[in-house]
């Protein structure tokens, strides 16, 4: 073949690459996963850097407890720069009361005095851990969108974050939609399942639906019930928002609603009688994989010959 004319065939298939990648990166959903990524991430940050904060600023101030990271940033901040003024402190806490305690703990300290270059260092870190609440909340202002653009009737029963997690954990809205309800109940609690199926632990029941508020509330009894009832409604409204793109959630919510009063209603089995009929389904479970072993001429069998 001549040179020229592999040159064209190498052309074409670059193209045709080319315009497959665009074209699988065409959906919002996966600057969607990318984005509920970049949010899980940054907020292990700034968990972690309003633990360091609040235990830097505590040999300043140890009497001084706040339980915002935002609030404490802004305290740091103004602290450092006017001591313990009044108006700065309410300013940056918002609440006049807790400012006047706020001031008078400060000014009965028994912490370490705070010198012109350590007071420069917390105000940096501060102003870091303010900019990374600037920027979470900018991330979930996005994902929020673009969950209810990309998935309107799982967003609808869940919310914008859970939603999102789900998509991240399955990697794709294909890949999601086609997945059975047993499958989105445990998603995020893949360590637990295989520790399940390798040590004969107990099963997990949930994963990121945990973080759903009737699941979290609910009485332990009943919590894998209402997440089994949530991730078949979920299955529902995701085969809609991927296949057909109709919005059904107005009937899927007012359906879950009467699963749950199903479940709730209904009585719950003492403690001791779950365990013996866990134990029991177990213990099946387990001479059926050894009768299994046995029927298949395995190495029992031919061990017995032996």
């Amino acid at each position: 073949m001549p040179k020229k004319g592999i040159e064209e065939i190498r052309e074409r298939m670059l193209q045709s690459a080319k315009a497959g990648i665009t074209s699988a990166y065409k959906s919002e959903e996966y600057a969607l996963i990318q984005a509920v990524n970049a949010y899980m991430e940054t907020d292990k940050s700034y968990n972690l850097a309003y633990e360091r904060l609040s235990e830097w600023y505590g040999i300043y101030y140890p009497e001084i407890r706040i339980s915002s990271p935002e609030s404490l940033a802004k305290l740091a901040i103004a602290m450092s720069n006017n001591g313990a003024d009044a108006g700065s402190i309410e300013r940056a806490l918002g609440n006049a009361a807790k400012a006047e305690e706020v001031k008078k703990k400060a000014e009965s300290t028994i912490g370490r005095k705070m010198e012109a270059d350590e007071a420069t260092a917390v105000t940096g870190f501060a102003n870091q851990v303010l900019s990374t609440a600037k920027a979470l909340g900018e991330l979930d202002l996005y994902i929020n969108g673009a969950a209810k653009r990309v998935m309107p009737n799982t967003t609808y029963l869940t919310d914008h974050m859970i939603a999102a997690e789900l998509l991240s954990r399955a990697g794709s809205m294909e890949r999601l939609a086609t997945m059975p309800a047993g499958t989105v109940q445990l998603l995020g609690a893949e360590k637990a399942l295989f520790k399940h199926i390798k040590f004969g632990s107990r099963p997990p029941k949930y994963g990121i639906l945990f973080k759903l508020p009737e699941v979290t509330n609910a009485q332990r009894e009943i919590k894998g019930r209402i997440a089994r009832a949530y991730a078949t409604k979920i299955c529902i409204a995701l085969k809609a928002d991927y296949f057909s793109k109709n919005f059904i959630a107005e009937g899927l919510k007012k359906s879950l609603s009467e699963s749950l009063k199903r479940i709730k209603e209904k009585p719950i089995k003492p403690k001791e009688e779950m365990r013996r009929d866990f134990d029991r389904g177990y213990q099946g479970k387990m001479q059926g994989r050894r009768g299994a072993g046995r029927g298949r001429g395995g190495w029992k069998q031919g061990y017995r010959k032996r």
